[in-house]
């Protein structure tokens, strides 16, 4: 019998440019120096009360084997009325919902199942850092199109860069990490668009579909020409901010959906059973509608406290991020003024330019301010005194 000795360090990564993300390296800064953490995008206020009571009540029932594949029944049929009542979409649950094991899952087996080795998906830059990794695992290249300087998109530029080869289109909206929203003339330009290129598949990222404040993000689930080659990724997560809980769920047509489903079946086969009876449950007693003014309070909250400061504050229409210009303060790097942040002022944020595959600096850096008043007041004290 022959035997053969690897050498796994001198072997070809399938990622050789991806390392420690700047969340990581962020989040441990903060850690480390003791800063208030406004770099990573979660919550750090109670979830609601009546979710973990429920949660409490269910944990000694019959709730945790196996759920099916697609989903619990119950909850599929839920998220189909959310969406009815949301978007005046009717969904087959049984055909076009599928629940995930977060919404990073979702677009990692969306990609997989219709990615193939030389096509093209087109990302809109700055973009979510785990879109290109997920296209580069299912042998696919990503085309990284930047965004106007004010986040909006230039859609002659990114028609331009469509191909024979495209695949699909990632669009994120509302838009992490810059917070801004597609209106209804950006959707017309895509629907332009896709007319003239029919085989690509829209997926539409909308993990912060429920926190808009004064216009409504428009959904894909709401147009006609998008809906039947979309595929649109919602997560409980962000919704509900429970982010550790890692459950979203994937809408799509039958046709897509089918072949999401066989790649799911072996990614993750189903989805943490107490949570999804859960959240059953609990889409009952919660209206999604009031995210977004809770949301926009704490925005207008942080904006108000950071009127005095010198950072410039740009748009924020949507997600829970600020994104703030220090042009006027410093002319580092992002990166460099964003790790400053931390060892001098006790905040933590995140640097624009590592969203964006040419590393572009525009003196730009993100805040998360789904945080509690006192920890938004305190960073912005730090942040005044710069």
């Amino acid at each position: 019998m022959i035997t053969r000795n690897y050498n796994i360090s001198t072997r070809m990564s399938k990622l050789p440019n991806v390392g420690t993300t700047i969340f990581t390296v962020m989040s441990k800064l903060a850690s480390d120096y003791g800063a208030i953490n406004l770099s990573q995008g979660f919550p750090n206020f109670p979830v609601d009360e009546k979710l973990t009571t429920i949660l409490k009540d269910i944990s000694s029932d019959s709730v945790h084997q196996y759920m099916p594949m697609a989903g619990y029944p119950p909850l599929l049929e839920k998220i189909g009325r959310t969406v009815s009542e949301s978007y005046g979409r009717t969904l087959d649950p049984n055909k076009e919902l599928l629940i995930t094991a977060g919404a990073t899952q979702g677009i990692f087996t969306a990609l997989q199942a219709f990615i193939s080795k030389g096509q093209e998906v087109i990302i809109l830059d700055p973009s979510y850092d785990c879109y290109e990794p997920a296209v580069i695992l299912a042998g696919g290249k990503s085309i990284r199109i930047p965004l106007n300087p004010d986040f909006t998109p230039n859609w002659e530029v990114i028609e331009a860069a469509f191909t024979v080869n495209t695949a699909m289109i990632i669009v994120n909206n509302p838009h992490n990490p810059s917070g801004r929203i597609l209106n209804n003339s950006d959707l017309e330009k895509l629907e332009a668009i896709l007319d003239k290129y029919p085989d690509v598949i829209l997926m539409s990222d909308e993990v912060y579909e429920y926190i808009t404040f004064e216009e409504k993000h428009i959904s894909a689930n709401t147009r006609p020409k998008l809906k039947d080659k979309t595929i649109i990724i919602s997560s409980f997560g962000k919704t509900f901010h429970i982010t550790g809980w890692k459950i979203g769920y994937i809408v799509a047509p039958e046709n897509l959906m089918i072949e999401i489903k066989k790649v799911h079946q072996f990614l993750v086969f189903c989805v943490n059973s107490v949570a999804q009876v859960a959240l059953s449950t609990y889409l009952d007693e919660v209206n999604v509608n009031e995210l977004g003014p809770f949301y926009q309070d704490k925005r207008d909250l942080f904006q108000n406290l950071m009127k005095e400061s010198r950072f410039k504050l740009l748009p924020s229409e949507g997600s829970y991020f600020q994104v703030a210009s220090f042009a006027a303060i410093s002319i580092e790097s992002d990166v460099e003024f964003a790790k400053r942040l931390v060892l001098e002022y006790g905040v933590a944020t995140i640097p624009m330019s590592v969203f964006n595959a040419d590393g572009r600096d525009d003196k730009l850096i993100r805040f998360c301010y789904a945080k509690d008043t006192e920890t938004l007041t305190k960073a912005a004290i730090q942040l005044c005194k710069i």
